[in-house]
């Protein structure tokens, strides 16, 4: 009597270490959304000290503003600082790197940026179709 309620009690134990670990290892990501996003180029400002600036240029296989919201949420993002997302169409030009002031990439790549997504500081969250 005594082996069996303690091989119900492991077999409990277990259950419930598997259900734990599959939703730790199931959780949404990039990978789940519809769009094709591909990120291009990443730069971060090495101060630590003040706020962390982070810009990036992904490019898209289509437009999709609530799906392009929902992959700025899952980059990194640091309190009181900026992330900027430039949305490029991954068929036509793009730039090849980043930076962290204005201009943000080369001039002539401006009319192809599709969207840009920006977290700031307080943490709101602005996307813009066609900011240029």
């Amino acid at each position: 009597m005594k082996m069996k309620k303690n091989f119900i009690i492991i077999l409990i134990v277990i259950a419930g270490i598997g259900v734990i670990m599959y939703n730790s290892l199931s959780q949404p990501g990039v990978e789940d959304l519809q769009t094709d996003f591909k990120e291009i180029s990443f730069k971060r400002n090495e101060q630590n000290a003040g706020p962390v600036l982070r810009a990036y240029v992904v490019t898209v296989n289509e437009v999709n503003l609530k799906e392009i919201e929902i992959y700025g949420n899952f980059m990194p993002h640091t309190k009181y600082g900026n992330t900027k997302i430039y949305f490029f169409d991954a068929k036509g030009p793009f730039p090849s790197s980043v930076n962290l002031s204005e201009p943000f990439f080369p001039k002539q790549f401006a009319d192809n940026c599709l969207a840009v997504y920006e977290k700031d500081g307080m943490g709101e969250v602005r996307v813009i179709e066609n900011p240029f």
